[in-house]
């Protein structure tokens, strides 16, 4: 049985997930020495530049994907796919894909379009339970 293109999808943003905490963190641990790393962390050490705009991103995503989740399953368990799932699931994914980059590189205002496009595809993933 061939699951729904939207679990398939959410399945995509565990993956983008996942490559933005290994990314985050080793560009955090480029910034911090590996004995403060595998330490007990008591003092804060803080880091800068892509380095913490990399960790924003994944804080970020981390804030935004649960919400995202719980809408495709109520939407699937409910049994309300339909198109509205389909492009909000495409639009959340590439909006979460693009926005780690885009912080990454500094590029300010597209990288709220991606954060922009990524919540409005949470919000069509809701509009058809609720349609």
């Amino acid at each position: 049985m061939t699951p729904a293109i939207e679990l398939y999808l959410l399945a995509v943003a565990v993956v983008i997930g996942l490559v933005q905490l290994a990314w985050a963190a080793v560009a955090a641990r480029r910034q911090q020495d590996l004995k403060w790393a595998t330490g007990p962390r008591d003092e804060p050490m803080p880091i800068t530049g892509v380095a913490a705009r990399l960790d924003r991103s994944f804080r970020n995503f981390m804030e935004t994907f649960p919400l995202h989740a719980a809408a495709v399953i109520v939407a699937y368990l409910s049994a309300r796919l339909g198109d509205l799932t389909v492009i909000g699931s495409v639009l959340y994914v590439a909006a979460r894909a693009l926005h780690p980059v885009l912080y990454a590189l500094g590029v300010s205002y597209l990288r709220t379009l991606a954060w922009l496009a990524g919540f409005v595809g949470t919000l069509l993933v809701l509009a058809a339970i609720f349609l």
